[in-house]
């Protein structure tokens, strides 16, 4: 399964938890589209970015998708010639996500858009068998390698040298026995070794079990995850991709779940959304997504 399924399959379970709040999100995702069938960003514009996580967010729900205003869309951004690394990972996976929703918009693709964009994933592949961000760059990034597999999964191709993308997160690995985002960085962060994990385990390559103490020990004592050790404050985004983490490495949630719950409940707004910390003002698809994500897997 791929990693973006992976996720979208426990997304799913978020409305166990949710009840008839489900309806408040998905009302709140669907306000969040532009009239060209983009998702808005923090500023308002429509961002193949924040698409991913709206249209992830509406599948997770079970909830109608617009398909021909998103493809209008995401045509509108050919076949990611000038695209960034992220952008033309998340242009992959917006077509993937769609034709999740409707298998027959595959056929409204740009014919060409499965080589060219392969080939604009390509330019950012590292030295070390990688990926980041910055093309041309002597390493990767756990990010990077995280987006670089899901891409190739989003467009049905295989990974070349996949053992090149786990020798390059060897090299991100801390003293702790966790991951960095980048070389230069000595510290394991929660988000980063996240990425590590779930790109590892969908490579078939055995994690060491210490990965998931590390990861529970990043756990706030008011529930959520921090971002890196201490951090002031725990946040969404990492809280998520730890749950995400943990139960890949089929560790128990049992005894974070409630301060975990409780602490998503603080972020939760009436608007169909979560704040991604608590001094988080702004609501985007983005946090909305990882809300899901984090519920579905306490829901279980």
């Amino acid at each position: 399964m791929s990693l973006r399924l992976e996720m979208l399959q426990v997304a799913r379970l978020a409305p166990k938890l949710l009840g008839d709040s489900a309806d408040l999100v998905r009302e709140f995702l669907l306000r969040q589209q532009n009239d060209d069938g983009g998702f808005k960003d923090r500023t308002g514009r429509s961002d193949l970015y924040y698409t991913v996580f709206g249209l992830e967010g509406l599948l997770a729900l079970q909830a109608p998708v617009p398909v021909e205003r998103v493809a209008s869309y995401l045509r509108s951004c050919g076949c990611g010639e000038d695209l960034d690394f992220v952008h033309a990972c998340c242009l992959a996976r917006c077509w993937a996500a769609l034709a999740n929703a409707d298998a027959s918009v595959v056929a409204s693709q740009p014919a060409e858009l499965r080589t060219r964009l392969l080939a604009r994933i390509a330019e950012f592949r590292s030295t070390d068998g990688g990926f980041n961000p910055a093309p041309r760059s002597p390493y990767g990034t756990a990010y990077g390698c995280f987006l670089g597999l899901g891409a190739h999964q989003d467009l049905h191709a295989q990974l070349p040298e996949p053992l090149r993308v786990v020798q390059s997160l060897k090299f991100l690995e801390t003293p702790e026995g966790a991951w960095a985002n980048d070389r230069n960085v000595k510290i394991g962060s929660t988000n980063a070794t996240a990425a590590a994990v779930s790109v590892l385990r969908n490579l078939q390559v055995p994690v060491n079990a210490s990965v998931g103490q590390w990861l529970l020990a990043q756990c706030h004592a008011e529930g959520g995850f921090l971002a890196l050790p201490r951090a002031p404050m725990p946040d969404l985004l990492s809280t998520a991709t730890a749950l995400h983490a943990l139960a890949g490495l089929q560790v128990p949630l049992d005894a974070i779940k409630d301060p975990c719950l409780d602490f998503i409940d603080t972020l939760w707004t009436n608007e169909g959304s979560f704040h991604g910390n608590w001094t988080d003002d702004h609501l985007d698809c983005e946090y909305t997504y990882y809300g899901l994500l984090a519920l579905g897997h306490l829901s279980l």
